[in-house]
């Protein structure tokens, strides 16, 4: 799997950027930005989710959205310097190309295609978080709970999700009983097996049933918007 906004820049953009990019592996639950935090590393994940958290005073937050292989996190600091708005965890192991924000600035600065791709990212980033706020508010957790599943396997090379059942519980806004009597039905519909930490999707048609309309119109927002390569 390859990053798509990487994959598709022209050559002479894409060595804009290449003798500046790392390639990392980021582990689950690592924590790259909080609210507030100067944004001077923008990743690329390659395969991996990583998730934007919103947070409360009292410590409690929930999932605004997702970034995979589709996008890049900090993105919008190719445009000026930047401060994080929300709290930015690696949600699933992510492979991920990076790069500092000086050097995609200058980027962005002499490419076209680098300023579109900036601006169509960020505003398929902002219809996603849109559709969050909609979906969290009326939504049963079982569809979101699919959703988000859903989502984690676009962006993903197999058929397992790994997480913790605390991170889960932080996405969707519940408490961790909860998640469990969610898991547990989907297990007993014979849509995912259910050990601890990990999730298997046995029938990814049975999720898309379950799921709320939410994550058909995400994801046709970022094929509208975004490149579709890789």
């Amino acid at each position: 799997m390859q990053n798509r906004l990487l994959a598709a820049l022209p050559p002479d953009d894409y060595g804009l950027i290449a003798p500046h990019l790392t390639h990392i592996d980021l582990e689950r639950g690592r924590v790259l930005y909080e609210p507030g935090d100067r944004i001077d590393v923008i990743y690329f994940p390659h395969d991996g989710v990583i998730s934007l958290l919103t947070l409360m005073d009292n410590g409690a937050g929930i999932e605004s959205a997702t970034i995979g292989l589709e996008g890049a996190l900090g993105l919008m600091a190719a445009v000026a310097p930047r401060q994080s708005l929300s709290r930015a965890i690696v949600q699933t192991p992510c492979r991920c190309a990076r790069i500092g924000s000086g050097p995609l600035h200058e980027a962005f600065e002499k490419s076209p295609r680098i300023r579109e791709l900036v601006d169509r990212h960020t505003e398929a980033l902002l219809g996603h978080a849109n559709q969050s706020v909609a979906c969290n508010a009326l939504h049963s957790v079982e569809a979101r709970f699919a959703r988000w599943l859903l989502t984690c396997h676009d962006r993903i090379s197999n058929n397992t999700v790994a997480l913790t059942q605390e991170l889960l519980a932080d996405m969707l806004g519940v408490q961790r009983t909860t998640v469990t009597a969610v898991a547990r039905a989907l297990q007993e519909k014979g849509f995912i097996r259910y050990r601890r930490g990990v999730v298997d999707i046995m029938d990814r048609e049975g999720l898309e049933a379950t799921s709320c309309e939410c994550y058909d119109v995400v994801r046709r927002h970022y094929e509208r918007l975004l490149p579709q390569t890789g």
